[in-house]
């Protein structure tokens, strides 16, 4: 078993794995102004919670597009397993062909839910990660890595609504029963929702007209159960893709 982190902009993907399963996925936020020993407080704290201890774990791995954390997060992960993680990126083996203009820019969360993608599911893949930003990474019928778009995020979206519009106050995204709002809350909460859904739905068409082909569409990422229930077009839910995909790199780079 292993010790697997995401280190994204807005929360931290934690989770425990091994070639059987995926024991939890569990979400920090990430805070780049906490200490090594305040992350590490915080890991062994939720492995407390699921009664994994030092010795179960093997190693660990980190992904992440937040520089200035992922030397903390590695001192913290090294206090907790005992081993220095590797971070993805130039240098580790992810058996991913990236055809992009400059493949070590391309983000290491993008690489570790296609190079999972690319194991579980029939190409062409489209592979949406719904976090700070909604990314959508294209995997060609070859499996190759041959680019994608990123969108602003739905909370990002909707914060910057409410931080410009005096009127407007923040909004959970639950409990919408219609398209049509009958309450400016119920306005915000369709506009955020169905839209987004709608701008998912029309942007694997392009993509597809692009491909010549159908896709396999898998979504990750915190906010995605929120949206894929609103798409019209068929979208596999997958909490555990990033997770699945530091497993397999950690694996190829032993």
């Amino acid at each position: 078993m292993i010790l697997a982190l995401d280190i994204g902009n807005t929360n931290i993907v934690i989770g425990c794995i091994d070639e059987h399963k995926t024991y939890f996925v569990e979400r920090l936020r990430t805070d780049a102004v906490k200490t090594e020993l305040e992350y590490a407080l915080d890991l062994k704290n939720v492995l407390e919670l699921y009664g994994i201890t030092r010795e179960d774990l093997e190693g660990g791995i980190i992904a992440s597009v937040v520089p200035p954390v992922s030397t903390t997060l590695q001192r913290a992960m090294e206090k907790i397993t005992g081993k220095k993680p590797p971070l993805v990126g130039p240098g580790i083996r992810t058996g991913l062909n990236i055809k992009m203009d400059n493949p070590a820019s391309v983000g290491a969360d993008l690489i570790v839910a296609a190079v999972a993608a690319v194991r579980d599911y029939p190409p062409p893949l489209i592979v949406i990660d719904m976090g700070t930003a909604t990314t959508m990474t294209v995997v060609d019928e070859c499996g190759n890595y041959i680019g994608g778009v990123i969108i602003p995020g739905l909370q990002v979206s909707l914060d910057s609504l409410v931080n410009r519009a005096a009127q407007l106050t923040k909004i959970g995204l639950d409990n919408l029963k219609q398209v049509i709002g009958k309450n400016t809350i119920d306005c915000m909460k369709s506009g955020a929702l169905y839209g987004n859904a709608a701008m998912i739905d029309g942007m694997i068409e392009r993509m597809e007209e692009e491909l010549g082909r159908k896709t396999t569409v898998v979504a990750t990422g915190g906010l995605s159960r929120f949206v894929v229930p609103h798409c019209r077009r068929e979208i596999i839910l997958d909490d555990g893709l990033l997770l699945r995909g530091l497993w397999i790199i950690y694996q190829k780079n032993l």
